[in-house]
């Protein structure tokens, strides 16, 4: 596989803003008296904002009208910008802009492929937002993941076919999205949760291009490779034998 694209999520990823998101959903919780823990919070992981919404209302058996709903979403965002407003370089996670540094350098393209509304804004904070070719997020997609639909338009802007990508990913429903696109998903963390991954590493801290491209070695197929093959197959195990 030569490796022409790389995307990448951002909570997990790029920055650890998940202790951001779930301050403000405990906060938005308690003011609805659901109870809301950090297991619970790991339920929201890779979920887009109105899917991380319906999850706790479903913890506490409540349901609410579309517009309530959209209040409580403004109010967890508006929580989470103030907290977000605060963070800079410094919360770059480690290894994260050499790596992307040197993919520049080298002439590979570089997108964010992430379900976050807020993902330009923390970018700039950080100021990294120069250094990507595109930005897919939450205010560009109709589809949360494990739906490929951010990452496919993520190749699309950066002009590679998915088995040119490399997507790296720290949740579950990412990975699922990755592969059932055709990409090849690279797990960012613990390799329990991202056992579906192509490959996993604990972070990115001292990873190379070098170091990619012998990762990412093995082929790729995508769901709907696996889909063709499987119905080859089976359509071999029922035909008659010619006598």
């Amino acid at each position: 596989m030569k490796i022409r694209g790389c995307i990448f999520d951002m909570d997990g990823v790029i920055v650890d803003s998940a202790k951001h998101h779930f301050t403000a959903w405990k906060m938005l919780a308690e003011e609805l008296s659901i109870p809301f823990t950090k297991d619970d919070n790991k339920l929201l992981k890779g979920l887009s904002r109105i899917d991380s919404l319906e999850k706790i209302l479903s913890l506490g058996s409540l349901e609410l009208n579309s517009k309530t709903k959209l209040q409580l979403m403004e109010k967890k965002n508006s929580l989470y910008l103030y907290l977000i407003s605060k963070m800079g370089e410094n919360d770059i996670l480690p290894g994260v802009k050499n790596l992307i540094l040197e993919l520049r350098r080298e002439g590979v393209g570089v997108c964010l492929g992430s379900s976050s509304k807020n993902a330009t804004v923390i970018l700039k904070n950080l100021n990294l937002f120069n250094l990507f070719d595109g930005v897919v997020d939450g205010n560009h997609i109709t589809l949360s993941k494990p739906d490929p639909e951010v990452f496919l338009k993520g190749s699309e802007i950066l002009g590679v076919s998915p088995s040119e990508c490399i997507v790296f990913e720290d949740a579950a429903s990412g990975v699922e999205a990755a592969l059932s696109g055709g990409f090849f998903a690279l797990g960012i963390g613990d390799a329990s949760e991202l056992s579906r991954a192509n490959s996993v590493v604990s972070d990115l801290y001292g990873m190379t291009l070098k170091k990619l491209n012998q990762t990412s070695s093995q082929p790729v197929i995508s769901l709907f490779g696996i889909v063709h093959i499987f119905v080859f197959l089976t359509k071999l195990s029922i035909e008659p034998k010619k006598t």
